[in-house]
């Protein structure tokens, strides 16, 4: 399998728990690397424009509201397989019906605090990569 990356926020539910070490352990374990990592808090903007894809669903308004409550760590990971790792060990957006031992399950509250935020497909891996992370930070 190839080495490739993909994108990771942790959200502001798991920063505040402090749980940032406990969800790198997992990621960690998992055979991903965090070749970049940054701590934020989101503007409004920032968030709309990250989360553009949703904005005319019913939840968009609550989705920003909670992505700029308070800090985030936004991440690039990479590894074998990376993209579809990282799903796996994300776990289930329902941390109800995740998986045991994905951070989710351990970390999530519900739908709406699940912790962790990870790229679905490559192209969208580029895309939120380049949001945070410009081509020029990233070896």
């Amino acid at each position: 399998m190839a080495i490739e990356r993909t994108f990771s926020i942790l959200k502001p539910d798991t920063v505040e728990k402090n749980k940032i070490g406990e969800a790198l352990a997992i990621l960690e374990s998992s055979g991903l690397r965090p070749v970049a990592m940054r701590m934020m808090h989101l503007t409004r903007k920032q968030a709309e424009g990250f989360y553009y894809v949703h904005r005319e669903r019913k939840f968009f308004g609550e989705l920003v509201d909670f992505m700029t409550r308070g800090p985030i760590v936004a991440m690039v990971l990479e590894g074998e397989g990376a993209i579809a790792k990282y799903r796996e060990v994300m776990g289930a957006t329902d941390p109800a019906k995740a998986a045991e031992g994905t951070v989710r399950k351990k970390l999530g509250a519900n739908i709406g605090e699940n912790a962790i935020h990870g790229s679905d497909a490559p192209e969208t891996a580029k895309f939120e990569i380049g949001y945070f992370f410009p081509g020029y930070e990233l070896g």
